[in-house]
């Protein structure tokens, strides 16, 4: 007979301890744990009793020299979505494990079907599997996308066992599991959703896709602090993590890719949520530009690196006198603390008198930036609303902003400085540093400055 054994695990990093504390020694977080019963099966002993030791071939792995592993580029699916195949690294992985979360009815499910109707369009098999919808829902929702193949196949399902089988009979090159807390497995005794069930369901997931070169795609649901729920060990063993992001009464969704086996992590997808679904956006400098003011001070627009896509974004700041003892400080899309800094900077280097003023900055958009390349712009519509002083319409800045004033050489100028041409700039205010050494677009005045103070000059006048 099995054996019942209680142990407590912890919700955010799945720390296991068989007593229950208050503070998870893992993360270091208060009140995470939760007590499990875990049966234990007679015969099995150890870490790895309900897992066979072989590889994923099905024959056990040798040590070999690392001279002797022959190398070669992973087979990859391409969609039609552009962007998500940059995000991704170039496509699809055969045999990865992507993670994908995001808000509620942000459009995970419906970027997903998407891809799943593009690739049965190019005969590859897909198996979208949902536990939150039966069949008929997802057929609705399917044919209100127009999507509609002989390859796509649909099942509604959460036991992992049923949905093992079924990918067994079916043979996919596709699977996608909407979503990962719905899906339990018999032999664990916790309720779906829960840590323990989350970590074997996936471990499954995994074992699946590598032994059978399967790509699977699993939807993960995120807390009210934005993360993906369930224990941060979900995010280690797949191999890609995507972040749907945006405002659910906006159009507009950004993919991130915060870690990727097969590409960059700083990628940076752009859709636009519409009747038909989502449809990529290929410049999206112009649509965060397209609505900028014409002669409005603290309006500065900067050339942000995005994975490997420059994308030009207008920085606003709103200074205005203080009605209280302690002034606020305020951002939306990137840190509050980086304006207290540059703030700092302009009352020590430059001599502005801000330390009565309340600061607000917006990055326009919805879009987050968080790279030092965006300093030199903060810091100049910081003193352009400061002074009510307007930028240049055909004005762009690019630098990083130390303690001492000076501005900082970034990489990548010569992409920034590119894509700022493109769309019309004339003026580009850099780091004298990153000067000389590429190719400057025709059309193109560079202004290459040393401290903040100087490129104020050019660019408010003082």
């Amino acid at each position: 007979m099995a054996k019942k054994k209680t142990k407590f695990i912890c919700g955010s990093c799945g720390y296991e301890s068989a007593k229950w504390m208050g503070k998870c020694p893992g993360c270091g977080e208060w009140n995470k744990m939760v007590e499990e019963v875990e049966i234990v099966k007679p015969g099995r002993r150890g870490a790895f009793a309900n897992t066979e030791a072989v590889h994923f071939s099905g024959e056990r792995q040798k040590a070999a020299p690392i001279t002797s592993i022959a190398t070669i580029q992973e087979p990859r699916i391409a969609t039609d979505l552009v962007e998500l195949n940059r995000v991704l690294g170039g496509g699809i992985v055969q045999g990865s494990l992507v993670l994908i979360g995001g808000d509620p009815g942000i459009g995970k499910s419906t970027l997903l079907l998407q891809v799943s109707s593009q690739l049965a369009n190019k005969q590859k098999k897909v198996l979208y599997i949902s536990g939150e919808e039966s069949v008929k829902q997802t057929k609705l929702r399917s044919e209100r996308l127009g999507v509609t193949s002989d390859n796509l196949f649909v099942y509604s399902e959460t036991d992992m066992d049923y949905i093992g089988q079924a990918i067994k009979e079916v043979a996919p090159d596709l699977v996608i599991i909407d979503s990962i807390q719905t899906v339990f497995q018999s032999e664990v005794t916790s309720a779906p959703g829960s840590v323990s069930q989350v970590r074997e369901c996936t471990a499954e997931l995994m074992r699946i896709a590598k032994t059978n070169g399967i790509a699977i795609f699993i939807v993960g649901h995120v807390t009210k602090e934005g993360s993906i729920a369930g224990p941060r060990l979900l995010e280690h063993m797949v191999d890609t993590v995507l972040y749907f992001e945006g405002e659910r009464h906006h159009t507009y969704r950004i993919v991130r890719a915060v870690k990727n086996r097969f590409g960059s992590t700083n990628e940076m997808g752009i859709f636009e949520m519409k009747e038909n679904g989502l449809e990529e956006v290929e410049n999206p400098s112009e649509i965060f530009l397209e609505e900028r003011s014409q002669g409005a001070s603290g309006s500065t627009v900067v050339a942000s690196m995005e994975g490997t896509r420059p994308v030009l974004v207008e920085i606003q700041a709103l200074i205005s006198p203080t009605s209280f003892g302690t002034p606020r400080r305020m951002a939306t899309g990137t840190d509050h603390n980086r304006i207290s800094l540059l703030m700092a900077v302009l009352e020590k280097r430059v001599g502005m008198l801000l330390q009565n003023q309340d600061a607000y900055l917006k990055i326009a958009g919805g879009i987050k930036l968080d790279e030092p390349a965006i300093d030199l712009a903060i810091a100049v519509s910081i003193a352009s609303s400061f002074r009510d002083k307007p930028t240049r319409q055909t004005d762009c800045l690019i630098g990083e902003v130390g303690l001492t004033g000076e501005v900082r050489r970034v990489s990548r100028i010569e992409q920034r400085v590119q894509e700022a041409a493109k769309l019309g700039f004339e003026r580009i205010i850099l780091p004298a540093n990153n000067l000389g050494g590429w190719s400057v677009p025709k059309g193109i005045e560079l202004v290459g400055v040393s401290t903040v103070a100087e490129a104020l000059q050019y660019a408010i006048g003082g």
